[in-house]
């Protein structure tokens, strides 16, 4: 039988996700659309963002924000294309992510001093294994295995080279060690979600020194600059954006970093992110037909919840009828209304994906388990 009760809200993507509670349209009415964002109007709300980012992040006083285009995509890219190639570099993949990092690297960059340290969905590779004179390129949290680094102990903090991390799945709902990131990406369509196209990057002092003194060998597009005449462009930390961001989207974003100081700041927004994993593994820990992707449980996101199907006639298939019938499950939950877009990512295991960021309310998690049980139920008879 079908269960009884929906959530009230069926928006578990992982990205673009779920607008904040009590989120409205109407919220938006003072964005300064038709103005130039480099009017006055335009620039107070720019930098009114970078201040509250900064504010809400608790980051260090000396560590510089800015707004660039591309989503958490342009915001990496840009620190790959201005920083690499000073030192040799170790690149950390355990999904797809950062396995893309590793390609552009390697195919597009084509640096020769490259390591690779990669692990399978579901595991963290050996951190140990980082150099401290190297640069490292990694992802906090791995948004589509799941698996997230639980601390930056292993990061040194007499290193020689530069952290890049891509915490775009993490920023808001972890707690970063801003001391050991000096490189720090992420778009604000994950935890706070807001509209997409944005990306944020955060720079330490030991980063924009980088900037300041070395030159890579290759052409940087304008889009990438970040420097002038051996110089950091202030602006683009106050506000003066590369290209044209959309004021709109700028708008909604500044409206969630209001809710984000009014449900407690920081540790607030980790919290409710937090507790809805809660909820999630009170579930996985009574349900004998799944398990979360990540082998150890310190290493479970509490933002993208990566699912693996662990029954026995499921792991039985071939990985064609695996990736049909966990699609099959979510297609149900979509049919009915109940969940939209929680199918793994494309390149990961079969299985599901559900986000838990602080924008999701525990209680809707709470009332869609019932009904992931239930779609489980009917893909099972189709293969029994």
């Amino acid at each position: 039988m079908l269960p009884e009760k929906k959530p009230a809200s069926p928006l578990f993507s992982s990205g673009p996700c779920a607008k904040r509670p009590g989120w409205t349209i109407e919220n938006l009415k003072k964005a300064p659309l038709g103005r130039s964002h480099r009017a006055a109007v335009g620039k107070t709300r720019l930098k009114d963002a970078i201040d509250k980012t900064h504010a809400l992040l608790s980051l260090p006083d000396d560590y510089r924000v800015g707004i660039v285009p591309g989503s958490d995509t342009g915001a990496v890219e840009m620190a790959l294309w201005s920083l690499l190639g000073a030192r040799g570099v170790d690149m950390l993949a355990w999904e797809s992510f950062g396995s893309g990092w590793i390609t552009d690297v390697t195919k597009q960059l084509k640096l020769n001093d490259v390591r690779k340290i990669e692990a399978p969905y579901g595991e963290l590779p050996d951190l140990t294994q980082v150099d401290p004179a190297r640069d490292v390129v990694f992802t906090w949290n791995g948004t589509t295995s799941g698996v997230k680094v639980p601390n930056g102990d292993w990061i040194a903090d007499n290193r020689a080279g530069l952290t890049i991390c891509d915490a775009t799945s993490a920023a808001f709902a972890m707690d970063l060690p801003w001391e050991k990131l000096d490189v720090t990406t992420f778009s604000w369509q994950k935890v706070m979600g807001g509209e997409g196209a944005h990306g944020i990057i955060i720079l330490s002092p030991r980063a924009v020194e980088r900037l300041e003194n070395y030159s890579p060998a290759w052409p940087l597009p304008k889009i990438f600059r970040m420097t002038k005449n051996g110089k950091l462009i202030e602006g683009i930390f106050k506000g003066a954006t590369i290209n044209t961001p959309s004021m709109l989207c700028v708008e909604d974003y500044l409206d969630t970093l209001n809710w984000g100081e009014e449900v407690g700041g920081l540790n607030g927004l980790i919290k409710r992110s937090e507790d809805n994993l809660a909820v999630l593994k009170a579930w996985v820990d009574h349900t004998d037909w799944v398990d979360f992707l990540a082998i150890d449980p310190a290493t479970v996101s509490n933002t993208s919840v990566c699912l693996k199907i662990s029954a026995d006639w499921f792991q039985s298939l071939s990985d064609e009828d695996k990736a049909a019938a966990a699609k099959k499950l979510a297609s149900l939950l979509d049919e009915q209304g109940v969940a939209y877009d929680i199918g793994a990512y494309r390149d990961a295991p079969a299985g599901l994906r559900i986000w838990a960021g602080s924008t999701i309310e525990a209680v809707d998690l709470k009332d869609l388990t019932p009904w992931l049980d239930w779609a489980y139920g009917e893909v099972k008879t189709q293969y029994n």
